[in-house]
Parts: structure tokens; sequence; C-alpha cells
């Protein structure tokens, strides 16, 4: 067969006798085989292409569609931590953390998103009504009990402020590092992106907000800091993948509190000094605290787990807190 059928529905398809290369948009190929048990029509070699491309279309993950109406979120794009989340090395930093249950205060709540979907979060409500709010983001196992009782003990130390524990991976909660793995790379940057700008939404255009999150929720938490804007007041990372696009940190509306480990085989002390020179690049201001720890050091079902380190860094924290939400 020697013709070539060319942008079909966004595709080219070129036979290379019976082995038929078929490159979609993304610039992925995939090789087709037919086989024919006498010579067909032309007419029909056409038709059986057609059909091919069509097939291998639907097949495709993402659709690019320049369309105006066309929906961002079909389009998936990994987080800034996905390729660390597959690293066996990575991986092996972190314990599974002991069987515990929360038996404080706090309640689910949810919210609209963005993409069209729900997201959910656990809520310590103020006492008092306040529009000063705390964004807690989880490590990579998700928002298990670990993470409640961290939310509980900030709400009961800043006093008059809603604290809310998002849910980044919608229910999902991983036992085993290889769980945790799979489920934070799995999330896309969309969806993370989207249940951020809900818990804006759910918080109100009068709220002034501060975030914090351990390991991928340090990354979320310098992330929710880049995404509020005007809104955001504060944000403490500890050990999380700092931005590195040095004009996206030039939109920072905060200073950063950032808590590493100088035996950090993930977010490293090189990651580190190299964010400092982004920040400083960017004309932004960021605190950093290096002790002299291992990655998740502040976890305590981490078996090298710091109780000095994580106690100082606590206070360092909680003063910072305190001082961006004037608790």
């Amino acid at each position: 067969m020697n013709f070539v059928l060319s942008h079909l529905n966004g595709w080219e398809v070129s036979p290379k006798n019976d082995h038929f290369p078929v490159n979609n948009l993304l610039h992925q190929t995939h090789y087709i085989t037919i086989s024919f048990i006498k010579p067909p029509s032309p007419m029909y070699q056409k038709a059986l292409l057609l059909l091919a491309a069509f097939g291998l279309n639907a097949y495709t993950p993402y659709l690019l569609d320049s369309r105006p109406d066309a929906l961002p979120i079909c389009h998936s794009t990994p987080h800034e931590m996905a390729g660390m989340a597959a690293d066996p090395a990575f991986q092996r930093l972190h314990q599974t953390p002991p069987t515990y249950q929360y038996q404080g205060q706090g309640e689910t709540v949810t919210f609209q998103t963005p993409d069209g979907k729900m997201g959910s979060g656990f809520l310590l409500k103020s006492e008092k009504k306040s529009d000063k709010w705390l964004f807690v983001y989880q490590e990579w196992w998700g928002l298990n009990d670990h993470i409640k009782r961290e939310a509980e003990k900030l709400y009961k130390d800043l006093k008059n402020v809603n604290v809310i524990a998002l849910d980044m991976y919608d229910g999902k909660v991983g036992t085993t590092r290889e769980e945790a793995g799979k489920l934070m790379q799995s999330t896309p940057k969309e969806r993370l992106e989207a249940i951020m700008q809900g818990a804006f939404d759910y918080a109100g255009p009068k709220a002034q907000v501060a975030s914090i999150g351990w390991c991928f929720g340090g990354m979320l938490s310098l992330q929710t800091a880049l995404i509020g804007k005007e809104q955001m007041v504060g944000c403490v990372m500890y050990y999380g993948r700092p931005e590195q696009d040095i004009e996206k940190l030039k939109t920072l509306p905060v200073d950063v509190l950032g808590i590493f480990g100088s035996q950090d085989q993930g977010i490293s002390p090189e990651v580190v000094a190299q964010f400092k020179k982004n920040m400083k690049a960017a004309d932004k201001k960021l605190t950093v605290k290096m002790f002299d720890a291992v990655h998740g050091f502040a976890n305590p079902s981490n078996p090298k787990y710091d109780a000095a380190a994580t106690a100082e860094a606590y206070q360092l924290s909680i003063s910072y807190l305190k001082d961006k939400l004037k608790a």
C-alpha cells in the first residue's frame, strides 16, 4: 500500500509494508499490524486505516484541543515530586507508619472544585467567627490520622484560626510506602491545584490564609502560596521539593519558612542551596532552618524521628504562623 492518510482527527498514519506507525499530537508512535487473507481493494484499505486512526485516537490518554471551550483538565501534568515518588531510593526514606486512630475534635467537610468535582478536608473550626485560615498539607501517605492529630495541635496553639487539613488524594490513604508512592505519583497537578482553589473558595474571598505541610505537603504548601496570591499571609514548608521556576517565585506574595534536614537524601542540602539562590534571584525572603536530621525527621513513625529537632522546628513554625495570622 503506497498512500498516506494525513492529519486524520489529529493523527498521521503512514503505512510501511503491513506495519503502520500512527503518530498522535503528543508525538507518541503506535504501530499496528494488519494481515490480509487476500489483497483488499484500495477503498477497503482506506476504510481500515480510518477505523484504526479513530480507534487509537480514542485510546490516547490526553486530548490536546485548542477550542475555546476545551477543558484543561483533559491534559494531565505530573507534579514536581511525581518522579521522586517512583524512585525506590526515595520510597525507602519512608517507613510505614504505625496504626493510629485519631479521636479528637474536627469534622470532614466537602466543597466544590473548579474541575467540576468535589474536594474534602478535615476542618477544625474556630470557636469565634474568623477569616483566618491555616491550610495543612499531608505527607505522601495521604490525609491519615497522624495529620489530623497535627492539625489539632496547630489548632489548639493558634486559637481562633480555622484549620483545615486538605485531602489531596480524594479519600485514598497509603498504608505502605509502595501504595503511597503510587498515590503521590498518579495524582495529576491539575487535580492538586483544583483542590487548592476549591479550598480558597470554601474559605471565602475575605480569608487570610497561611499554609504548612510536610514532604509532599511541603511542596504543596509552597504551591498554595503561589496560587493564593493576595489572600496568603504565610507559608511553612517541611522538607518539600521547592519550586524551581524563578519567574513563578517572583509572584510569591509572602516570605517562606523552610525547614530541612542536612542528612536528607531526597530534598538534599544541594536542592535547598539552589532554592536559596532562586529565591534571592526572585527577590523574595526565605528563612531556612537546617537540622542535622534525615528526611521526615518530624514524623514520629520514622525510626530516625528526632524529637528535639521536631520540637524546635514546631516552635519556629508556630511562632511564624502566630505572627503572620495575628493569632
